[in-house]
């Protein structure tokens, strides 16, 4: 007797509608003020505005970006022999992208969210990942330079990777990559490009680079971040259910791990455990556990968070200084590094207790591992180039880097005549 399955008609569901949207402000709540206020504390005062404005701008610009163009290029359809690289036109503008669901993007079938919930939640991703490059050239870009390079990055780097890996025709999608919120999209992606601006950029003309200026506002930022990241990666099942839950456990559990790694590591090699350390830690453990969060449980999130903080370590504290390259604020050697682990150890420890379509290497599933390391080899090659070659043509046109007299004046009065600190008279 043959099994009959009923067709499962989309309806839009309250409850999961209702917690999009406020894992969509979550993310939102990364940016800013979640990473301009980590990356702020960590300059020196004269350039914390020029952090914030970045990270603001960055939000402002990006929306923009991804209602008019941004979203059809990343999840729209493809056509022709681009289909698997990059999307159409066809929802420019939001057209045809409305309140009724639209089956196109939903790969799970409880996901019953209109179909602009499901491009809100989309545009955080956006918005944050060419953010996270802030963190490489802090205090020596030009804000017009940013500005250019935000979009151009957007563009020809963020939608088509997202295309590739989340879209329902993307190439490294229909090769099964797993990547449940971003480790490849936003952070492998993001790294990247932080250290090829960083070394293309070159270092800052400070002899002696300054300590972070307020640490407090870095744990603040951390903080926010942590509670973000719940949006994030328990927000990107779509729906308010138990792979949620799930999510949302070990999304807190690897960044628990990660940042009592990095205290103990901080307190084996320096005899101190740092507040900066821990931070440091707990986004790490955020970032490795984003691309597994809906794939692996609690052990393997403690295995991720305690690895992500000893590699991230050894990257952030021995190779930059090995290698002399200037990523400010680490967000190669903490995203970037953070990010290549993560999506590799969902290969390895995705288990189908989880969801029973998914398993890696460790549950009988080589194959798995090496579709991994196909999708993050891609991605650190097209990000790459593709940011090389964007670097160069906005340094033709209107050049990178402020002068060397701004630079010692500082960003935020130099490209924004304000200060963060004034003096009472």
């Amino acid at each position: 007797m043959e099994t009959v399955v009923a067709a499962v008609t989309p309806y839009v569901d309250f409850g999961n509608t209702a917690w999009m949207l406020m894992c969509a402000a979550l993310v939102l709540l990364m940016t800013a003020p979640g990473l301009g206020l980590f990356y702020g504390g960590l300059v020196k005062r004269k350039n914390i505005l020029s952090i914030l404005m970045q990270s603001m701008v960055t939000l402002a610009l990006v929306s923009v970006i991804w209602v008019t163009v941004g979203y059809s290029l990343a999840f729209g359809p493809g056509h022709g022999a681009l289909a698997g690289f990059i999307g159409g036109l066809d929802w420019a503008f939001l057209k045809n992208v409305g309140m009724d669901v639209s089956p196109y993007y939903i790969s799970q079938a409880n996901a019953r969210i209109p179909h602009l919930v499901f491009m809100i939640f989309q545009c955080m991703f956006a918005v944050i990942t060419p953010a996270l490059i802030i963190g490489a050239f802090a205090e020596r870009m030009k804000f017009s330079a940013f500005v250019l390079f935000t979009i151009a990055w957007s563009l020809l780097v963020y939608a088509p990777i997202a295309h590739m890996v989340w879209s329902a025709d993307g190439w490294l999608f229909k090769l099964g990559a797993l990547d449940f919120a971003g480790g490849t999209v936003v952070h492998v992606n993001a790294g990247i490009a932080a250290l090829v601006v960083a070394i293309m950029i070159g270092r800052r003309k400070d002899s002696k680079i300054a300590p972070p200026h307020n640490l407090v506002f870095t744990m603040v930022g951390a903080a926010l971040l942590w509670f973000g990241w719940f949006g994030f990666n328990a927000g990107s099942g779509l729906a308010a259910d138990g792979l949620a839950a799930s999510a949302f456990v070990v999304t807190h559990i690897a960044a628990a791990m990660a940042a009592l790694a990095w205290g103990a590591l901080d307190w084996l090699f320096h005899r101190k455990p740092t507040m900066f350390g821990v931070a440091t830690g707990a986004v790490a453990g955020l970032v490795a556990i984003t691309p597994a969060a809906g794939f692996v449980d609690v052990t393997g999130a403690l295995i991720i968070g305690a690895v992500v903080s000893l590699v991230c370590y050894v990257f952030v504290v021995f190779v930059k200084g090995f290698f002399k390259y200037d990523d400010a604020l680490d967000a190669f050697g903490v995203h970037g590094i953070g990010g290549i682990w993560g999506a590799i150890a969902t290969g390895l420890f995705a288990t189908p207790v989880i969801q029973s379509a998914y398993k890696g290497f460790f549950f009988g599933n080589p194959d798995q591992l090496k579709v991994q390391l196909i999708a993050v080899g891609f991605t650190i090659v097209y990000s790459f180039i593709l940011t090389a070659v964007i670097y160069k043509v906005v340094d033709l046109v209107i050049g990178m880097r402020v002068s060397e007299k701004e630079e010692a004046i500082g960003l935020d009065v130099s490209q924004h005549n304000e200060r963060a600190y004034t003096l009472l008279e």
